[in-house]
């Protein structure tokens, strides 16, 4: 994926440019939830533990510049299931998001990327996933890792949760058709995000759907055809209510409001990730999604003017944190989110190793990255000095 979590062990965790406003399966237990209200209202974030460590190793190798890096512990990431071992750690993670919330007494919100589609990041090699279309993916999608997630969600009802829902899918079925290994995932993708969104519909679980980026989906065509692919999946899984919105920039640099993107693809009306969610309200609206709100990623789209090209994605050098996760910020946004863990690599820059992508040893590539979802010491250290705000 255009970056990627797959940390081991464990992590828990609109205005300018374009026009507009914003806006268990069958079970007989099976909650209904409407999209309507903000999730990220009146809730505490969860703040894991093992990323604190992480952040705190960090610190102790760089004394002089400790108390900068140690504020970014403070802030939540997102908790990314992109594997059956991640789904194993999860009833660990709700567990400790508990405690925090006994301790506090205020909700306690888990941000849950779930990112394991057979066949998955189509149209990339670094973050491959391990079910494959063509050995009975679809089947062991459901059985082996949505069902065991909408279990550990049922059991922990009391606390909020938020998933994003498999980042990059979606978007590789409006305009990477034309190649073969999306084209023989398209009916999985589709039956596989029905089938979570059907076993996620909880009172206390809300649901974004990926809706990639602006320098992906920003053009008029793009956006038409994401939001007829929307239509489709939602229509299956039981109408535009059953999920609480959409989440961009997932993973990606796009900056919030600077016009970055018009020098990179003058013909793209969106020129930025809050041109981009406004304008994407604006279509979706005319396809019968209304209501619905949006989280955008802002981990690392803090500097904004660091690529090339508007599709390079992996690891770009020069990034920085950008607006800290809050509820509510601007109209038509849930909120903000460091949905990928800053710190992380987005895939090895090695073209001699495994799962080597071509975008991860490119001109805006950082150097001597490590292999995808592992810790990038020197990036992270990029981040906390390119932040904007800075820390």
């Amino acid at each position: 994926m255009r970056g990627s979590f797959v940390l081991t062990s464990a992590l828990l965790l609109v205005a300018a440019g374009c026009a507009g406003g914003m806006g268990g399966i069958g079970s007989p237990d099976k909650e209904v939830k409407e999209s309507s209200g903000n999730p990220f209202k009146g809730v505490r974030f969860f703040l894991n533990p093992e990323f604190k460590a992480l952040v705190e190793a960090t610190a102790a190798k760089h004394p002089d510049e400790a108390a900068s890096i140690r504020k970014v512990a403070n802030y939540p990431v997102g908790t990314w299931l992109s594997d059956l071992k991640a789904v194993g750690n999860l009833k660990g993670w709700l567990d400790e998001a508990k405690k925090q919330q006994d301790a506090s007494g205020v909700p306690t919100m888990s941000v849950i990327v779930v990112y394991n589609l057979p066949n998955r990041d189509c149209s990339a090699e670094s973050s491959a996933g391990e079910f494959k279309v063509e050995e009975n993916g679809e089947a062991r999608y459901r059985t082996e890792f949505i069902d065991p997630i909408a279990a550990q969600f049922k059991a922990h009802r009391d606390q909020p949760i938020a998933v994003i829902l498999e980042p990059d899918s979606l978007g590789n079925m409006a305009t990477n058709m034309s190649l073969p290994k999306c084209q023989q995932a398209k009916s999985v993708y589709k039956n596989g995000i029905v089938y979570a969104i059907k076993s996620f519909h909880l009172s206390n679980v809300s649901v974004y759907l990926d809706a990639a980026h602006a320098g992906w989906l920003g053009w008029d065509d793009n956006r038409a055809k994401i939001a007829k692919v929307f239509k489709t999946v939602l229509n299956e899984a039981g109408g535009p209510h059953m999920i609480r919105g959409f989440a961009t920039n997932t993973s990606n640099y796009t900056h919030l409001s600077n016009r970055d993107g018009a020098a990179l693809e003058p013909t793209n009306p969106c020129p930025n990730e809050l041109a981009y969610v406004k304008t994407l309200g604006q279509t979706l609206a005319m396809y019968g999604f209304k209501n619905h709100g949006f989280i955008v990623d802002t981990g690392r789209n803090g500097k904004g003017g660091i690529r090339s090209k508007w599709g390079n994605w992996c690891n770009i050098h020069g990034a920085g944190l950008g607006e800290r996760p809050r509820a509510d910020p601007v109209p038509g946004v849930d909120a903000y989110y460091w949905v990928k863990t800053p710190g992380e690599s987005d895939g090895s820059s090695d073209p001699n190793g495994p799962r080597f992508d071509e975008m991860c040893a490119g001109p805006d590539a950082a150097k001597d990255a490590p292999q995808a979802g592992q810790w990038f010491e020197s990036y992270f250290m990029d981040l906390i000095h390119n932040a904007k705000p800075p820390l």
